[in-house]
């Protein structure tokens, strides 16, 4: 099997194209012949030291393909079964041991390419605006990024609720992509004053959730789009980590409520990630949900995918093709 692993952290020339022998899978696990992977930006952030883990490192979590065997026991899929899987170390790879009460065995109507594109985005954007803050009928959410990957699968999950979608974003051309996602107003808050924008869109009255995973930038001014009883629902950092916060400023802003979740504890069992993948897949095949792929690379251009992702000119979902 040909598989990407790091030995010394650094930048994208840390990802080294190896050829490993091919494991055998144990009891309860899958040997699954991968199909296409996700690049993500915790995979930056794994490459580069800044999530220390050990070494050398597999890369990758996300992806799809077909079950090639089984390990001894009983499995809830089955040989020859195409899946797709988030939290599978090790998926910058050609083959990929993986417990096989995480595969998701895939409808007919999604394509492996999709699916390997939104499993770790998508399934983020649906805890989200399911479960941190379930958005109802008149909510209005405000979506930072919202031109990125889990931003746009957020904005479209967002109307498919009923929910109203402010969006920021950072140039007009993320603005158009922002509308097409489904965001009903769009704040580009290198022009604009997002907070103002926000109020002015709901008449003062803010907000109901804001879903931010910019972190240090948008943080603490987005404690004042909030209406009272607001949720601010923390999932990220890309700006950077957020200084502590005095638990009395949210008292004083409104009784406000601050949520600051992962993914892993939404999908802890099989039975909530087959929930929330058979939702989000039911919209895929409906069409209510679109995935866009901005790119794709063969396995040995990991470095290149990676320079990609970073520079943030990707409009949609980095795949690599093994």
């Amino acid at each position: 099997m040909r598989a990407i692993r790091v030995h010394e952290c650094g930048g994208p020339e840390a990802l080294v194209l190896e050829t490993l022998p091919t494991p055998e899978p144990g009891p309860g696990e899958a040997l699954v012949s991968v199909s296409a992977v996700g690049i993500n930006f915790i995979d930056v952030y794994q490459r580069s030291g800044h999530y220390p883990l050990p070494l050398p490192l597999p890369m990758g979590l996300e992806g799809a393909g077909v079950v090639e065997r089984l390990g001894p026991g009983d499995a809830p899929v089955a040989e020859g079964d195409r899946v797709a899987w988030v939290g599978g170390q090790g998926s910058y790879a050609s083959e990929l041991i993986v417990p096989a009460d995480q595969l998701v065995p895939l409808p007919a109507g999604v394509e492996l390419r999709p699916a390997a594109a939104v499993m770790l985005q998508g399934l983020t954007a649906h805890y989200l605006s399911r479960s941190s803050y379930r958005l109802e009928p008149g909510d209005t959410c405000l979506v930072h990024a919202a031109a990125g990957g889990v931003g746009q699968l957020l904005c479209q999950m967002a109307k498919i609720a009923g929910a109203r979608v402010i969006g920021t974003v950072s140039t007009d051309a993320k603005a158009t992509i922002a509308k097409s996602a489904g965001a009903d107003e769009v704040i580009n808050y290198e022009e604009e004053d997002f907070v103002e924008r926000a109020l002015t869109f709901t008449g003062g009255t803010g907000v109901q959730v804001i879903y931010d995973g910019v972190g240090q930038s948008t943080f603490s001014r987005g404690l004042d789009c909030l209406a009272p009883r607001g949720y601010m629902v923390l999932f990220g950092g890309s700006s950077g980590p957020v200084e502590p916060i005095d638990p009395l400023v949210l008292s004083n802003k409104g009784s406000l409520y601050l949520h600051r979740p992962r993914l892993w504890e939404f999908i802890s069992s099989r039975d909530e990630l087959l929930a929330r993948t058979t939702e989000m897949f039911s919209w895929m095949e409906s069409g209510r949900l679109k995935v866009t792929i901005a790119a794709t690379f063969p396995l040995a251009e990991a470095c290149e995918a990676h320079r990609l992702l970073v520079s943030r000119e990707a409009a949609g979902k980095i795949l690599l093709i093994p």
